[in-house]
């Protein structure tokens, strides 16, 4: 089976670029931020402090996540219950940034997503796929992108879904998670010493689809 891992910061565009070129490829996408939102909204519903790592813990058996397709779209079942949309929000966001930060959290999850990339041609998004989940990954690639470009795409998906948000607002908390997440004790946000960074500030999505695509079809065709 072929792995490819592709971390970057929130709202790189990875889910959406990943998703696009999963599907040219035949691949299976796998959205691992998803997982960590459904955790956050999951203690967000039960009334626990996402700041409390205890708490948290002791919240994970009562858990069940699934992810399954309905045709090439990824879902979530928390507990049997589709939740894909209500993770789609920026306080989803700040919460899946928090309860990551836990280690029993990410061990809770690892087995899960170790176990796909196992039975699966995938390609895996993330924070910490190619350091921590899959650090044999064939192809290790970093997206990023300038804040302000982030948050522009950001507020544009938001706003597309009929939310009422500021842009200002989006930026400043893109800015919180992305200093919460690279300062984390457990799996901060960083590249692996292997992965090709690849920077799209100024692309537009199809002009990223395209040079994801041929960096990885280069990399496996060698």
């Amino acid at each position: 089976m072929i792995a490819i891992a592709l971390d970057g910061p929130a709202g790189a565009g990875k889910s959406t670029i990943a998703r696009t070129v999963a599907k040219q490829l035949g691949f299976i996408y796998i959205d691992t931020g998803a997982l960590y939102r459904t955790i956050g909204l999951a203690a967000t519903a039960a009334g626990t402090d996402t700041d409390n790592a205890e708490a948290v813990a002791a919240l994970l058996d009562s858990l069940s996540i699934q992810l399954t397709f309905r045709g090439d779209e990824q879902r979530v079942l928390l507990n049997g219950e589709d939740v894909s949309d209500r993770i789609r929000t920026p306080e989803a966001s700040m919460m899946a940034s928090k309860v990551s930060a836990i280690p029993a959290v990410r061990t809770f999850l690892l087995s899960l997503q170790r176990k796909m990339a196992e039975e699966n041609n995938v390609i895996m998004d993330g924070r910490d796929i190619g350091t921590v989940v899959l650090p044999n990954a064939q192809i290790k690639l970093f997206l990023t992108a300038s804040v302000e470009c982030r948050a522009q795409r950001r507020y544009e998906e938001l706003i597309g879904k009929g939310m009422d948000v500021k842009l200002e607002d989006v930026k400043s908390d893109m800015e919180k998670r992305d200093y919460a997440d690279s300062h984390l004790a457990t799996a901060p946000l960083k590249p692996a010493e292997d992965a090709q960074i690849v920077d799209t500030s100024w692309l537009e999505l199809h002009q990223s689809v395209a040079l994801l695509t041929e960096i990885i079809n280069h990399r496996l065709n060698g």
